[in-house]
């Protein structure tokens, strides 16, 4: 770890200002759509295996972090950084009896693509879960170095931009300029994502219509350009909207009715297989 990198992580550390517990908590940064931060203090709770559609970003502040990705067990130790992709399956848990304290950002997949532009004909991808790339560190220390203070609208654009390009130099992969054609489909796909969210319901019929693609293709650009498929960025926002409610203070079964889940048990399910725990527990967690 470099010098820079090592005062850094230590000014995290006195950021911290909720101490170790005997119980697992973690808080969550009040902040905008499509830009979450949070910290987590984890003993004996596991996360259970789940994927979310947005890149989760952060760094291990203390113990040691571990968790399974692309089918490999990683551990994470102080300092190093955390990067899950969108929709790929992960869970979590203290790889020591000591416990281990992160903070993550979970940022959408949008926000990336457009902060790279043409520069990139697909999302950055890093096989690996996590790291200890100077450049990327550096760009989340800013973002999560103070949780209790806000991010503006100008200084969200640098640091999603700094996040974006450390990703971007770290996947020359997806560094090929975008085509004529690709621009086209880039387009269309930004149209049904807008359609997803401004409605509640969508058929693919009507996403074919807005967007000129057939539902096959759609599909795929649109998971190459943000990470998901259009039923499940659509799935996702209804849970953020249901998450949001909870916090709130909103009963399960209410958020259930309201935001057209089946029934609580279903509401449940898929909370769990996107948060990688239930309801109930994510309000018992959590701390102001």
């Amino acid at each position: 770890m470099t010098k820079d990198s090592t005062a850094g992580l230590r000014n995290l550390e006195r950021s911290c200002k909720v101490p170790r517990a005997a119980r697992d908590w973690f808080r969550v940064a009040r902040d905008a759509d499509g830009l979450l931060r949070v910290e987590a203090d984890l003993v004996r709770f596991r996360y259970a295996p789940h994927r979310h559609d947005t890149y989760a970003i952060g760094i291990t502040i203390d113990g040691v972090q571990s968790f399974n990705y692309r089918r490999e067990r990683r551990d994470c130790l102080p300092g190093d950084v955390i990067v899950l992709h969108p929709d790929e399956a992960h869970d979590g848990q203290a790889g020591t009896e000591r416990g281990f304290r992160y903070r993550m950002l979970y940022l959408c997949p949008r926000e990336i693509q457009e902060a790279l532009g043409a520069r990139a004909s697909a999302l950055p991808f890093l096989r690996n879960g996590h790291g200890q790339d100077r450049r990327l560190r550096s760009a989340v220390l800013d973002a999560i170095e103070d949780l209790e203070r806000p991010i503006g609208e100008l200084e969200r654009a640098g640091l999603v931009g700094s996040i974006a390009d450390a990703l971007l130099a770290l996947d020359p992969t997806a560094m090929r300029p975008q085509s004529a054609q690709m621009r086209v489909r880039s387009h269309a796909v930004r149209c049904a994502r807008d359609l997803l969210d401004a409605q509640g319901a969508v058929s693919a019929a009507e996403l074919e219509q807005e967007t000129g693609l057939d539902r096959y293709e759609l599909a795929r650009h649109f998971r190459r350009m943000l990470g998901t498929s259009p039923y499940r960025y659509h799935q996702m926002r209804r849970l953020e909207r249901a998450r949001k409610a909870l916090v709130q203070g909103a009963g399960i079964a209410a958020v259930a009715l309201d935001h057209g889940f089946a029934d609580q048990s279903h509401f449940t399910r898929q909370f769990k297989a996107a948060y990688g725990l239930p309801p109930g527990e994510w309000v018992r967690m959590r701390v102001a």
